[in-house]
C-alpha cells in the first residue's frame, strides 16, 4: 500500500485529497496545525498528526515516526490579502515562511524517506504566481516563487529518482476566500491611502470562489495525474487555471494592466 503524506488537511483542497487518496487504497497521513482538526481527522481514521509546517523538530519528529513515504503533497498554506504597503514586510515574511521556507523544509526532512522509495513530490502553487493581481502581491509572489523551487527540485532530485509534479490550481470551492477576507480586514486600516478601495480588497479576496470548481473534483484530477507515466512538471485544474495563464501570456502587458486596474479600481486618482 503506496504512502502519501498530505500537509494542510483541516479543509478544502488538503481534505479532498486526504480521502481521494484514501478511496483510492494509500495510507494517508493527514497532518493540520490545530489540534481540534487533527482530532476530526483522526476520527475520519486517516493517520492524523499536529503539525506547524514552520517547526522544524516537529517535522524531525515526523520523519522518525513514518516508516516509508511515496508520495509527499505539499499543501499548506495562506493567502495573505490587502495592499502590498500596508502588509509590509512583515507579512511578506509571514506568507513566504509558510508557503514558500516551509516546502523546502518539509521536503527537505522528508528527503530520504523519498529517495528510498523513489517517490514522488507534489507541490500546490496557483494561477496567481502566473497572473499576478492587486491587492494579493504577497500572495502571488509566493505562489511565483512554489514554481520557481519547483522546477529547481524537478532538476536536483532528479539523480535520485524523485519526481516533482507542480499543480496550479484555479478557483477551487474551499475555506480560502473566507480566511483571505478576514487576513484582508486585518491588514486594511481606516488609515490605508487604499481605504476607499476596500471593497475590491475584499473582491480580490473572493475572488478564489468565482464559479469554483469543487475540491473533489480538484483531487481526483490531482490523483490521476499523480498516476500518469511520466508524471507531468505542471497541472492545471479548476476554473480558470487555463485561460488567466493564456491571458498573462498573450496580453500585452499595458493592456492586462488596464484590465486588472479596471477590475479592482485603480484607474482614478486617489
Amino acid at each position: 500500500m503506496p504512502t502519501v503524506l498530505i500537509t494542510g488537511c483541516s479543509s478544502g483542497i488538503g481534505r479532498a485529497l486526504a480521502d481521494a487518496f484514501r478511496d483510492a487504497g494509500h495510507e494517508v497521513w493527514a497532518t493540520a496545525r490545530k489540534a481540534q482538526d487533527v482530532e476530526q481527522l483522526a476520527a475520519a481514521g486517516f493517520n492524523a498528526r499536529q503539525l506547524d509546517v514552520n517547526d522544524a523538530n516537529a517535522l524531525a519528529r515526523l520523519a522518525e515516526e513514518l516508516q516509508s513515504l511515496d508520495i509527499l503533497i505539499n499543501n499548506a498554506g495562506y493567502g495573505a490579502m490587502g495592499p502590498l504597503l500596508d502588509g509590509g514586510v512583515e507579512a511578506m515574511r509571514q506568507q513566504f515562511e509558510t508557503n514558500v521556507f516551509a516546502l523546502v523544509g518539509v521536503t527537505q526532512a522528508l528527503f530520504p524517506l523519498l529517495r528510498r522509495s523513489r517517490g514522488l513530490v507534489v507541490n500546490i502553487g496557483s494561477v496567481s504566481g502566473v497572473l499576478v493581481t492587486p491587492f494579493a502581491g504577497a500572495y502571488c509572489a509566493s505562489k511565483a516563487a512554489v514554481h520557481g523551487l519547483s522546477d529547481a527540485l524537478r532538476l536536483e532530485l532528479a539523480p535520485f529518482g524523485i519526481r516533482v509534479m507542480e499543480v496550479q490550481p484555479g478557483a477551487i470551492a474551499s475555506q480560502f476566500a473566507s480566511n483571505a477576507q478576514q487576513q484582508a480586514e486585518q491588514v486594511l486600516a481606516s488609515d490605508s491611502p487604499w481605504w476607499p478601495l476596500r471593497e475590491q480588497v475584499q473582491a480580490r479576496a473572493r475572488a478564489s470562489q468565482d464559479r469554483p470548481t469543487s475540491a473533489a473534483v480538484f483531487a481526483q484530477g490531482l490523483l490521476a495525474a499523480t498516476r500518469k507515466s511520466p508524471v507531468p512538471a505542471l497541472v492545471r485544474i479548476g476554473n480558470g487555471s487555463t485561460t488567466l495563464p493564456l491571458m498573462a501570456r498573450l496580453l500585452p502587458q499595458r493592456l492586462l494592466d488596464w484590465v486588472l486596474r479596471k477590475r479592482f479600481g485603480l484607474l482614478r486618482p486617489l
